[in-house]
């Protein structure tokens, strides 16, 4: 498991008030219907966020994840998984403790992921502007996707992971071209971070700006409020996403 249930994502380094919050449903051009989560913060926003979840999906997490997002001053929807396989999530609106993940997760495809990315992408601009630029930003299984679009086709303008695999990035890396921010926990037992260094420099060789930093010590999914001892791993892991943030909306 990714993170404890109750797990929830520390605060950023810089935040204002949050103008909406909230659960919805969101369409893919193949016609399936997902869950997913919005905030948008008060002032208007120069850059958008679509947040990947961990093997969990829409977990509470990271509803909370894109509230943070808009009090960092950006609009943000995080998607679910699993709307192909197991529908929208139920009257809550997130995936619950007792959800089987394990039956789902095997079942996605890039193919079903890329297309519900494009279509929280689409939602972020018709929120705000048809010219936002949008990254994604990811979690283990999402992270692991977020790097892949570094090499994808997407309409996005740079590509955030924390702790992902690099096996499921594949031959993308090879065709990496976004500024991509790689998040690598020093001590993380699912993959080993020489595994990670590695990617960054298959996707900087094709032409990626990579921006790989290691938390030495750090376990996988230490980015999380309750682990205190990694606060100002935390705080940096924030800055070096933001700076991104600001680079793309800057252009």
């Amino acid at each position: 498991m990714c993170h404890d249930h109750d797990s929830r994502p520390p605060a950023p380094p810089r935040t204002g008030d949050v103008a909406e919050r909230g659960v919805l449903t969101l369409t893919s051009a193949d016609g399936t219907a997902f869950s997913a989560a919005y905030a948008a913060p008060a002032r208007t926003p120069r850059v958008g966020v679509v947040v990947l979840p961990d093997i969990r999906g829409l977990h509470p997490y990271y509803v909370a994840l894109t509230e943070r997002f808009a009090e960092a001053g950006a609009a943000a929807v995080a998607i679910d998984w699993f709307g192909r396989t197991a529908g929208p999530c139920g009257d809550t609106g997130t995936r619950g403790e007792d959800f089987e993940w394990q039956t789902h997760i095997p079942r996605t495809t890039e193919a079903g992921i890329d297309a519900d990315i494009a279509a929280a992408i689409t939602y972020l601009r018709e929120r705000t502007a048809p010219d936002l630029p949008v990254i994604t930003v990811g979690f283990c299984f999402g992270g692991s996707h977020s790097w892949r679009q570094s090499g994808g086709s997407l309409d996005l303008a740079g590509c955030v992971g924390f702790y992902g695999r690099p096996a499921m990035v594949g031959e993308a890396a090879e065709r990496a071209h976004l500024p991509t921010v790689m998040v690598i926990a020093g001590a993380d037992a699912a993959t080993p971070v020489a595994d990670q260094l590695a990617l960054a420099e298959t996707m900087r060789a094709a032409g990626a700006d990579v921006d790989a930093v290691v938390y030495e010590g750090a376990p996988h999914s230490f980015f999380d409020r309750a682990h205190g001892q990694w606060a100002e791993a935390c705080r940096d892991a924030w800055e070096h996403v933001l700076a991104l943030a600001d680079r793309v909306a800057a252009r």
